[in-house]
């Protein structure tokens, strides 16, 4: 509750309607970051890291929950093939 009320304040000082939407963008991605038990500035800097690399039918993936998903699949990949080295 308490982001909402800092964020209705911090929209006073959007500038203008482009900053606005720019500005629920981002707090709807942080959002969904916490969400998803994901650090919002790693997502953030890994985006942007990867951004230029990425096709654009390819930016549905990149979203937090994709990411999470993708993510749990490398993770469970990765065990699988150290086991089956084992």
């Amino acid at each position: 509750m308490k982001r909402v009320v800092l964020n209705r304040k911090y929209s006073l000082f959007v500038g203008n309607a482009r900053g606005g939407r720019t500005a629920a963008i981002l707090a709807s991605l942080t959002s969904t970051c916490r969400r998803h038990e994901i650090d919002p500035q790693i997502y953030f800097t890994q985006l942007l890291t990867n951004l230029p690399l990425v096709a654009e039918r390819d930016l549905v993936d990149s979203l937090p929950d994709r990411c999470t998903r993708d993510h749990l699949a490398r993770l469970t990949n990765q065990q699988a093939s150290t086991e089956a080295a084992s």
